[in-house]
Protein backbone atom coordinates (compact mmCIF):
# COMPACT_ATOMS: atom_id res chain seq x y z
CA UNK A 1 0.00 0.00 0.00
CA UNK A 2 1.27 4.13 -0.93
CA UNK A 3 3.30 4.73 2.48
CA UNK A 4 2.32 8.10 2.58
CA UNK A 5 -1.71 7.61 2.69
CA UNK A 6 -0.81 4.50 5.09
CA UNK A 7 1.08 6.64 7.60
CA UNK A 8 -1.24 9.30 7.34
CA UNK A 9 -4.02 6.98 8.09
CA UNK A 10 -2.20 5.10 11.38
CA UNK A 11 -1.14 8.71 12.55
CA UNK A 12 -5.08 8.77 12.51
CA UNK A 13 -5.54 5.80 14.54
CA UNK A 14 -5.90 3.05 12.04
CA UNK A 15 -4.85 -0.65 12.91
CA UNK A 16 -3.98 -2.50 10.06
CA UNK A 17 -5.01 -6.07 9.39
CA UNK A 18 -1.60 -6.87 7.59
CA UNK A 19 1.19 -4.70 6.58
CA UNK A 20 0.64 -5.11 2.77
CA UNK A 21 -3.48 -4.69 3.09
CA UNK A 22 -5.90 -2.18 3.78
CA UNK A 23 -8.43 -3.83 5.54
CA UNK A 24 -8.14 -2.01 9.06
CA UNK A 25 -9.99 -0.97 12.03
CA UNK A 26 -10.57 1.98 13.79
CA UNK A 27 -12.50 2.53 17.06
CA UNK A 28 -14.74 5.52 16.85
CA UNK A 29 -15.32 8.67 18.89
CA UNK A 30 -18.66 6.91 20.28
CA UNK A 31 -16.44 3.66 21.07
CA UNK A 32 -14.21 5.38 23.15
CA UNK A 33 -16.66 7.75 24.84
CA UNK A 34 -19.24 4.47 25.96
CA UNK A 35 -15.65 2.93 27.20
CA UNK A 36 -15.16 5.68 29.53
CA UNK A 37 -18.72 5.40 30.62
CA UNK A 38 -20.09 8.66 28.28
CA UNK A 39 -22.82 7.92 25.72
CA UNK A 40 -23.23 5.55 23.08
CA UNK A 41 -23.90 6.77 19.27
CA UNK A 42 -27.60 6.36 17.93
CA UNK A 43 -27.20 3.12 17.11
CA UNK A 44 -27.58 1.91 21.23
CA UNK A 45 -30.73 4.42 21.20
CA UNK A 46 -32.00 2.83 17.83
CA UNK A 47 -30.84 -0.64 17.65
CA UNK A 48 -29.26 -1.95 21.28
CA UNK A 49 -26.26 -1.81 19.98
CA UNK A 50 -23.24 -1.83 22.62
CA UNK A 51 -20.75 1.50 21.44
CA UNK A 52 -18.08 -0.18 23.36
CA UNK A 53 -17.77 -3.56 21.86
CA UNK A 54 -18.38 -2.47 18.66
CA UNK A 55 -15.63 -3.03 15.92
CA UNK A 56 -16.11 -0.38 13.42
CA UNK A 57 -13.58 -1.94 10.06
CA UNK A 58 -12.96 -1.84 6.62
CA UNK A 59 -11.78 -4.89 4.19
CA UNK A 60 -10.61 -2.02 1.34
CA UNK A 61 -9.56 1.61 1.54
CA UNK A 62 -10.95 1.98 -2.17
CA UNK A 63 -13.97 3.69 -3.23
CA UNK A 64 -15.90 3.84 -6.66
CA UNK A 65 -17.50 7.75 -5.25
CA UNK A 66 -15.81 10.95 -4.16
CA UNK A 67 -18.98 12.68 -2.08
CA UNK A 68 -18.52 15.67 -1.09
CA UNK A 69 -19.89 15.37 2.43
CA UNK A 70 -17.59 12.88 3.31
CA UNK A 71 -14.52 12.92 5.95
CA UNK A 72 -12.33 10.79 3.90
CA UNK A 73 -9.11 12.40 2.25
CA UNK A 74 -9.31 11.45 -1.26
CA UNK A 75 -5.83 13.30 -1.78
CA UNK A 76 -4.44 10.39 0.09
CA UNK A 77 -6.04 7.59 -1.77
CA UNK A 78 -4.46 4.31 -1.79
CA UNK A 79 -3.98 3.60 -5.38
CA UNK A 80 -2.74 0.14 -5.03
CA UNK A 81 -3.60 -2.52 -2.46
CA UNK A 82 -3.69 -6.18 -1.72
CA UNK A 83 -6.58 -7.52 -0.61
CA UNK A 84 -6.52 -9.41 2.70
CA UNK A 85 -8.40 -12.64 3.03
CA UNK A 86 -11.75 -12.98 4.87
CA UNK A 87 -10.08 -15.43 7.34
CA UNK A 88 -7.20 -13.49 8.24
CA UNK A 89 -9.17 -10.59 8.84
CA UNK A 90 -11.28 -12.27 11.13
CA UNK A 91 -8.57 -13.51 12.87
CA UNK A 92 -7.47 -10.64 13.80
CA UNK A 93 -9.79 -8.71 14.34
CA UNK A 94 -9.75 -8.88 17.99
CA UNK A 95 -6.08 -8.23 17.98
CA UNK A 96 -6.49 -4.89 15.75
CA UNK A 97 -9.17 -3.71 18.54
CA UNK A 98 -7.07 -4.23 21.40
CA UNK A 99 -4.04 -2.76 20.03
CA UNK A 100 -6.72 0.49 19.27
CA UNK A 101 -7.53 0.65 22.97
CA UNK A 102 -4.37 -0.44 24.37
CA UNK A 103 -4.18 3.10 26.20
CA UNK A 104 -7.87 2.78 28.38
CA UNK A 105 -6.23 0.24 30.19
CA UNK A 106 -4.99 2.71 32.44
CA UNK A 107 -7.28 5.52 32.35
CA UNK A 108 -9.21 6.57 35.65
CA UNK A 109 -12.44 6.77 33.59
CA UNK A 110 -12.51 3.36 32.21
CA UNK A 111 -13.15 0.27 35.03
CA UNK A 112 -11.96 -2.80 34.26
CA UNK A 113 -15.18 -4.72 33.43
CA UNK A 114 -15.71 -2.31 30.68
CA UNK A 115 -12.61 -2.73 28.91
CA UNK A 116 -12.95 -6.23 29.34
CA UNK A 117 -15.93 -6.30 27.49
CA UNK A 118 -14.60 -3.69 25.03
CA UNK A 119 -11.82 -6.51 24.20
CA UNK A 120 -14.55 -9.06 24.05
CA UNK A 121 -16.71 -7.20 21.05
CA UNK A 122 -20.07 -8.40 19.96
CA UNK A 123 -20.75 -6.44 16.84
CA UNK A 124 -18.79 -5.30 13.64
CA UNK A 125 -19.76 -2.48 11.77
CA UNK A 126 -18.28 -2.65 7.82
CA UNK A 127 -18.53 0.98 7.73
CA UNK A 128 -14.81 2.48 8.62
CA UNK A 129 -14.04 3.55 4.98
CA UNK A 130 -13.76 2.94 1.49
CA UNK A 131 -16.80 1.01 -0.44
CA UNK A 132 -16.91 -2.66 1.20
CA UNK A 133 -18.56 -4.11 -1.71
CA UNK A 134 -15.35 -2.92 -3.87
CA UNK A 135 -13.64 -5.96 -1.79
CA UNK A 136 -13.87 -9.33 -4.11
CA UNK A 137 -14.86 -11.43 -0.96
CA UNK A 138 -17.58 -9.69 1.11
CA UNK A 139 -19.62 -12.41 1.22
CA UNK A 140 -17.28 -14.39 2.41
CA UNK A 141 -16.11 -12.20 5.10
CA UNK A 142 -19.89 -11.48 6.38
CA UNK A 143 -20.44 -15.16 6.37
CA UNK A 144 -17.60 -15.89 8.41
CA UNK A 145 -18.13 -12.67 10.90
CA UNK A 146 -21.66 -14.46 11.02
CA UNK A 147 -20.26 -18.10 11.75
CA UNK A 148 -18.24 -16.14 14.80
CA UNK A 149 -21.10 -15.14 16.25
CA UNK A 150 -20.75 -11.20 15.35
CA UNK A 151 -24.09 -8.88 14.71
CA UNK A 152 -22.95 -7.27 11.81
CA UNK A 153 -24.06 -4.01 9.85
CA UNK A 154 -22.70 -3.61 6.03
CA UNK A 155 -22.32 0.18 4.77
CA UNK A 156 -22.67 0.51 1.40
CA UNK A 157 -23.39 3.26 -0.68
CA UNK A 158 -25.34 0.56 -3.19
CA UNK A 159 -23.42 1.19 -6.05
CA UNK A 160 -22.60 -2.74 -6.67
CA UNK A 161 -26.16 -4.43 -6.30
CA UNK A 162 -24.55 -7.66 -7.74
CA UNK A 163 -22.81 -7.95 -4.44
CA UNK A 164 -24.79 -6.80 -2.08
CA UNK A 165 -27.59 -9.73 -2.91
CA UNK A 166 -24.83 -12.28 -1.99
CA UNK A 167 -24.15 -10.48 1.57
CA UNK A 168 -25.89 -11.53 4.16
CA UNK A 169 -25.20 -9.42 7.52
CA UNK A 170 -27.76 -8.17 10.57
CA UNK A 171 -28.51 -5.66 8.67
CA UNK A 172 -27.74 -3.93 5.65
CA UNK A 173 -27.55 0.14 5.61
CA UNK A 174 -27.56 1.24 1.76
CA UNK A 175 -27.03 5.47 0.80
CA UNK A 176 -29.81 7.21 -0.82
CA UNK A 177 -27.90 11.12 -0.90
CA UNK A 178 -29.78 12.15 -3.93
CA UNK A 179 -33.87 12.57 -5.03
CA UNK A 180 -32.62 11.83 -8.53
CA UNK A 181 -29.79 11.82 -10.87
CA UNK A 182 -28.47 14.91 -11.39
CA UNK A 183 -28.27 16.03 -7.78
CA UNK A 184 -26.41 12.05 -6.96
CA UNK A 185 -24.22 13.13 -9.47
CA UNK A 186 -23.12 16.54 -8.56
CA UNK A 187 -23.04 15.84 -4.65
CA UNK A 188 -22.00 11.99 -4.92
CA UNK A 189 -19.34 12.93 -7.73
CA UNK A 190 -18.95 8.32 -8.81
CA UNK A 191 -16.82 7.49 -11.04
CA UNK A 192 -19.58 6.09 -13.31
CA UNK A 193 -23.43 6.90 -13.32
CA UNK A 194 -24.57 4.52 -11.12
CA UNK A 195 -27.68 5.91 -10.20
CA UNK A 196 -29.71 3.48 -11.90
CA UNK A 197 -27.83 1.08 -9.65
CA UNK A 198 -28.48 2.48 -6.66
CA UNK A 199 -32.21 2.42 -7.34
CA UNK A 200 -31.63 -1.69 -8.04
CA UNK A 201 -29.63 -1.97 -4.72
CA UNK A 202 -32.76 -0.25 -2.92
CA UNK A 203 -34.93 -2.29 -4.33
CA UNK A 204 -33.01 -5.52 -3.24
CA UNK A 205 -33.58 -4.48 0.02
CA UNK A 206 -36.94 -6.53 0.36
CA UNK A 207 -36.77 -9.28 3.04
CA UNK A 208 -34.08 -8.58 4.80
CA UNK A 209 -33.63 -6.29 7.60
CA UNK A 210 -32.33 -3.23 6.29
CA UNK A 211 -31.76 0.43 6.61
CA UNK A 212 -31.62 3.66 3.86
CA UNK A 213 -29.19 6.60 5.06
CA UNK A 214 -29.56 9.86 3.71
CA UNK A 215 -27.34 12.87 4.20
CA UNK A 216 -28.53 15.81 4.29
CA UNK A 217 -25.99 18.69 2.83
CA UNK A 218 -28.14 22.45 3.53
CA UNK A 219 -28.15 23.95 -0.02
CA UNK A 220 -27.35 20.75 -2.14
CA UNK A 221 -29.85 18.08 -1.05
CA UNK A 222 -32.23 19.21 0.99
CA UNK A 223 -35.38 19.69 -1.11
CA UNK A 224 -38.20 17.26 -2.18
CA UNK A 225 -38.79 15.13 0.77
CA UNK A 226 -42.05 13.82 -1.25
CA UNK A 227 -39.05 12.39 -4.24
CA UNK A 228 -36.95 10.86 -1.42
CA UNK A 229 -40.44 9.17 0.24
CA UNK A 230 -41.59 7.86 -3.09
CA UNK A 231 -37.81 6.12 -3.42
CA UNK A 232 -37.86 5.09 0.12
CA UNK A 233 -41.17 3.64 -0.38
CA UNK A 234 -40.13 1.70 -3.71
CA UNK A 235 -37.45 0.20 -1.24
CA UNK A 236 -37.57 -3.00 0.64
CA UNK A 237 -36.05 -1.33 3.72
CA UNK A 238 -37.30 -1.13 6.93
CA UNK A 239 -35.88 1.90 8.37
CA UNK A 240 -34.56 5.30 7.26
CA UNK A 241 -32.36 7.67 8.75
CA UNK A 242 -32.37 11.03 7.74
CA UNK A 243 -28.93 13.07 8.87
CA UNK A 244 -27.47 15.64 9.08
CA UNK A 245 -24.04 16.67 7.40
CA UNK A 246 -21.81 17.37 9.63
CA UNK A 247 -18.61 19.93 9.45
CA UNK A 248 -15.63 16.92 10.15
CA UNK A 249 -12.35 15.73 8.29
CA UNK A 250 -11.39 16.49 5.07
CA UNK A 251 -15.24 17.50 4.14
CA UNK A 252 -14.10 20.94 5.41
CA UNK A 253 -11.79 21.20 2.50
CA UNK A 254 -14.96 20.72 -0.08
CA UNK A 255 -18.22 22.15 2.20
CA UNK A 256 -18.58 25.45 4.56
CA UNK A 257 -19.79 24.69 8.10
CA UNK A 258 -22.99 26.87 6.72
CA UNK A 259 -24.11 23.76 4.97
CA UNK A 260 -24.76 21.99 7.86
CA UNK A 261 -28.25 21.21 8.90
CA UNK A 262 -29.80 22.17 12.38
CA UNK A 263 -31.17 18.75 13.85
CA UNK A 264 -35.11 20.81 13.63
CA UNK A 265 -34.21 20.63 9.83
CA UNK A 266 -33.80 17.22 9.65
CA UNK A 267 -36.62 16.89 12.17
CA UNK A 268 -39.10 18.55 9.52
CA UNK A 269 -37.58 17.11 6.58
CA UNK A 270 -38.30 13.62 8.54
CA UNK A 271 -42.06 15.04 9.05
CA UNK A 272 -42.68 15.52 5.76
CA UNK A 273 -41.39 12.16 4.49
CA UNK A 274 -43.76 10.56 7.01
CA UNK A 275 -46.45 12.52 5.23
CA UNK A 276 -45.43 11.17 2.13
CA UNK A 277 -44.84 7.18 3.06
CA UNK A 278 -45.73 4.03 5.03
CA UNK A 279 -42.76 5.20 7.58
CA UNK A 280 -43.47 6.90 10.59
CA UNK A 281 -40.83 8.46 13.07
CA UNK A 282 -39.42 6.26 15.55
CA UNK A 283 -36.60 7.72 17.38
CA UNK A 284 -34.30 10.83 17.21
CA UNK A 285 -30.83 11.71 18.29
CA UNK A 286 -30.79 15.47 18.26
CA UNK A 287 -26.79 15.27 19.55
CA UNK A 288 -26.24 13.18 16.03
CA UNK A 289 -28.81 15.05 14.04
CA UNK A 290 -30.03 12.06 13.15
CA UNK A 291 -33.92 10.92 12.87
CA UNK A 292 -35.03 7.39 12.53
CA UNK A 293 -38.06 6.07 10.45
CA UNK A 294 -39.64 2.70 10.20
CA UNK A 295 -42.18 1.08 8.51
CA UNK A 296 -43.50 -2.92 8.83
CA UNK A 297 -42.51 -4.41 6.13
Amino acid sequence: MHSEACNLLRRQGYQFITPASSAAVKPCMWCKRALKGGEMCYKAQFYGIESHRCVQMTPTLRCNQRCLFCWRSFEHEVVEEEECPPEVIIANLRRAQKRALAGYKVSPHVTPERFAEALNPTMVAISLSGEPTCYSRLPELVDGLNREGYTTFLVSNGTRPEVLVRCRPYQTYVSLDAPDRETYLRLCRPEEDYWDLVLESLAGLAGRRSAIRTTLVRGYNDFSPERYAAIYQDSGARFVEVKGYMYLGYSRNRLLREQMPEHAEIREFSEMVSQHSDYFIKDESPLSRVVCLERDV
